[in-house]
């Protein structure tokens, strides 16, 4: 890859901060975005702007188009078998919450069980924890060992003819473990079980192909795919979605109202209530295409590559403790530096100009598991470099010095 080139793609990385360059390290929580997404929405709202679905004029008709041709893009994207199997959300908290709401309390029963992983993120943990408590099921969490990586093999202990639906992370949003859900999901479906996959750490790194994976929901985030925020993406089978109650009822979801009975739209209508979120969209036709240019492989690479770099520099550091595997992960490293709250280093690396993450990562359960209730967080981009790397090193160990010899490990 062309860094510098790609590296002009997005504006926000000529910005300064305090004079010092800016260096972004957050792609886990949000990826920067391309100027040709921004051009997109901008143009959009300058020149095409109009609503979908509902109206015959031209500015409306072009926008229906642009806005459907992105669920096609979407399918593509996924390797899914049928464009009806997209759902746009406002993200991949909505969309599990569609998925735990709708498919989940038509499966779930009194007694049955809901199988989650302690990688995972309060999203995909608090609706089933709500799931099971208006159901009176039970949520069996799989563990994970002392290096954040869940056992096929303690999955599979897991599972029981009881268990109606599974809800795991492709990647760990916290330390960046990979879990192997295809294996996981041939077990799960082995029991009878459906499988929904929080995708929101796989999808900017790990190509994906919805028809080999078998998953029956999969769900991610434009924003942390280098698309615009507040889009999500739902994939599910066709046969699932069709038979699912509605989530939310409103305008477009709608086939005929009368003041006695409603009908619904088929899928994906019938789950996008309301004046869809049509920018956001036609901004992520953008990005898919400026994803594809580039290739989801040679990021990939690029990023690895990265992570590697930056492990090795760092676990040279007595100071510093890597939280999480190394041997299969995306491209996010979890750390703590000796004597010093997470909060310090991330504020102190933030005077410098490089943005990082710090707090408990919306993955609690995660880190009490490894005896901490707050980690910093780093994770890379297509943007980013060795160069960037070595500034960050550098600062680290500055910070290293300022700390009393006392408070060190």
């Amino acid at each position: 890859m062309d860094i510098e080139k790609i590296r002009s793609f997005f504006p926000i990385l000529k910005t300064k901060v305090d004079g010092e360059a800016f260096i972004y390290f957050d792609t886990a929580a949000t990826a920067q975005k391309p100027k040709c997404m921004i051009d997109a929405i901008s143009n959009f709202y300058a020149t095409e702007y109009a609503t979908v679905h509902r109206a015959i004029y031209p500015h409306a008709e072009k926008a229906s188009s642009m806005y459907e041709s992105v669920r096609d893009d979407a399918q593509h994207f996924m390797g899914a078998a049928h464009r009806e199997e997209i759902i746009f959300t406002k993200g991949t908290t909505e969309s599990l919450n569609l998925v735990a709401s709708s498919f989940g309390a038509q499966q779930v029963q009194e007694g049955d069980e809901v199988v989650i992983t302690g990688l995972e993120h309060h999203s995909n943990i608090v609706p089933w924890q709500e799931l099971c408590k208006k159901k009176n099921a039970k949520l069996v969490v799989v563990p994970m060992n002392s290096e954040g990586i869940i056992s096929a093999q303690i999955f599979a202990s897991k599972l029981s003819s009881r268990t109606k639906i599974v809800s795991i992370c492709h990647v760990a949003n916290s330390i960046g473990t990979i879990n192997p859900i295809k294996e996981m999901i041939d077990l799960a479906h082995e029991k009878g079980a459906y499988v929904v996959i929080d995708g929101a750490q796989a999808a900017s790194h790990i190509p994906l192909d919805m028809k080999n994976l078998n998953a029956d929901f999969y769900c991610f985030s434009a924003h942390k795919l280098y698309g615009p925020t507040g889009l999500g993406i739902l994939y599910g089978k066709k046969d699932h979605l069709e038979k699912m109650p509605i989530y939310q009822s409103g305008g477009d979801m709608v086939d005929k109202v009368t003041l006695k009975k409603t009908t619904f739209q088929k899928s994906p209508l019938k789950f996008e209530a309301g004046t869809p979120l049509i920018a956001q969209v036609i901004g992520f036709k953008a990005t898919l295409q400026f994803i594809e240019e580039i290739g989801l492989t040679s990021i990939a690479r690029h990023e690895n590559a990265l992570y590697s770099y930056a492990l090795s520099k760092m676990k040279s550091m007595d100071a510093i403790e890597i939280h999480g595997s190394s041997s299969n992960s995306g491209p996010i490293i979890a750390f703590t530096l000796a004597g010093m709250h997470p909060l310090d280093v991330g504020t102190l690396l933030g005077i410098k100009g490089i943005a990082i993450r710090t707090g408990h990562l919306c993955a609690q359960p995660t880190l009490a598991s490894f005896g901490k209730d707050s980690f910093c967080r780093i994770s890379f981009g297509m943007y980013n470099t060795k160069e960037e790397i070595d500034v960050f090193i550098n600062s680290l160990q500055e910070i290293l010095q300022i700390l009393p010899t006392r408070s060190r490990i």
